[in-house]
């Protein structure tokens, strides 16, 4: 408990720590989110719940084709450690969110995310160069308390921050899959720090604040934002 407190007061010039009970939440729409347990192997559930927890997500995005059918995209808010030091000594500054996404559509959802390689800046912070990352661990809904949403992030930055990062997953009917993204920089941005992938169309997007980044694809058409 005292460890969380700490974690929930930390402010620096980069990334909020803990922003769960953060005022700024935005809802779109107004339904209730997935709380069950998810599959071990690849971050599926079969039975998404109907519990709602308003706490856990930044931003909520619902899609709905013309039969009332709808594919739910949940982002969460950062957490983080802030500082990360590679095995050369170069220090960088990291976040942790995660992604679920809910299938409550009647056919197979193809998903396929590749994160550019590259670095590239921050408009709102004029020299910060930041890297997008795809852990291949499985988020489960018990780790949302945990420091780093229960990501081993050292182990992983040191063996991953120059590898391609990509995700391709299969989310069946009435399903849901949940996914890492890691946000690594050269320093802090200025302010908060939100991240969180959207659809148009068939395009999936990833937005860091002010950046927007093309990042992959669905196989679902007809797929219009509930407003």
């Amino acid at each position: 408990m005292k460890k969380n407190i700490m974690i929930l007061m930390m402010v620096t010039k980069g990334f909020f720590c803990s922003g769960q009970n953060s005022t700024d939440s935005i809802y779109v729409g107004t339904d209730s989110v997935y709380v069950g347990p998810l599959d071990s192997k690849n971050g599926q559930s079969h039975k998404p719940s109907t519990k709602r927890n308003e706490n856990i997500f930044n931003t909520r995005y619902e899609y709905t084709e013309s039969n009332g059918a709808r594919l739910i995209i949940q982002n969460s808010f950062p957490k983080s450690g802030i500082n990360y030091i590679d095995p050369n000594g170069k220090k960088y500054v990291y976040a942790v969110f995660w992604t679920q996404i809910i299938n409550e559509t009647f056919d197979p959802l193809e998903l396929t995310i590749d994160f550019p390689l590259d670095s590239f800046e921050i408009t709102s912070s004029s020299g910060n160069y930041m890297r997008l990352l795809l852990p291949s661990d499985t988020m489960t809904i018990d780790k949302e308390p945990l420091y780093d949403y229960g990501l081993t992030i050292k182990s992983f930055l040191d063996n991953n921050r120059y590898k391609s990062p990509s995700l391709k997953r299969t989310i069946n009917p009435k399903g849901s899959s949940t996914f890492y993204v890691v946000t690594l920089c050269n320093h802090g941005v200025d302010g908060t720090i939100r991240a969180g992938l959207s659809l148009k169309e068939q395009n999936l997007f990833y937005r860091v604040n002010d950046k927007e980044i093309h990042c992959g694809k669905i196989n679902l058409k007809n797929l219009r934002l509930w407003k």
